[in-house]
């Protein structure tokens, strides 16, 4: 099956013609309430870790070329995070985590700070695994890296952080996408709801 905005979907997601992003499924919670999520499973290279988590806006279009995602999950030059919901993370494996908060310094920073973000890794393979935030609570990252489930292909993409980039690493965009020196003016949120990609 083909997206609206094009790629393509895996024929395993269960589809409904209820909803307009095919990749997303209806789940009901406890009080039979109905509510759309894509599941996403993830792993380290070794296996140690496995992680499982919901998704309202699942769709890897966002590339950060910031020092730390470039360095510790980049290898591209850029690291992708997709948006999750905290509160379905399930974890198989955790005695196999590490947490990495950097120290970091902006231009305009007299001096550096320690990062709030939280870059949880596999401490047997070093698998980036997702970024949280005790700043939004209700949302986890996972890096797209280390999802296992098939991922629809985004219509565009936002390049950000590019003030950080090397100069190696070259930004090939493609039409329609949207690049920023540091932070994009849109919420990843808000980015699935401007082209009704959200579940």
């Amino acid at each position: 099956m083909h997206l609206p905005h094009g790629g393509t979907i895996p024929s395993q997601f269960p589809l409904s013609n209820k909803w307009k992003t095919p990749f997303c499924y209806v789940v009901e919670d406890e009080d039979e309430d109905e509510e759309k999520i894509m599941k996403l499973e993830g792993s380290c290279h070794c296996g140690a870790v496995k992680f499982v988590c919901e998704s309202k806006h699942p769709v890897p279009y966002q590339l950060c070329y910031c020092g730390v995602c470039r360095k510790t999950a980049g290898g591209g030059g850029y690291a992708i995070n997709l948006a999750g919901e905290a509160n379905t993370l399930s974890v198989t494996g955790k005695e196999n985590i590490s947490v990495y908060q950097a120290t970091i310094q902006n231009p305009e920073d007299s001096s550096p700070r320690v990062s709030s973000g939280r870059r949880s890794f596999c401490k047997q393979c070093g698998s980036m695994l997702w970024v949280d935030d005790p700043t939004w609570p209700q949302l986890i990252h996972p890096f797209a890296s280390a999802v296992d489930t098939e991922l629809p292909l985004p219509p565009e993409r936002t390049h950000i952080m590019l003030a950080f980039k090397p100069s190696w690493v070259d930004v090939s965009g493609n039409a329609g996408d949207k690049m920023f020196p540091r932070y994009p003016d849109e919420s990843i949120a808000d980015w699935h709801r401007r082209l009704n990609l959200q579940c």
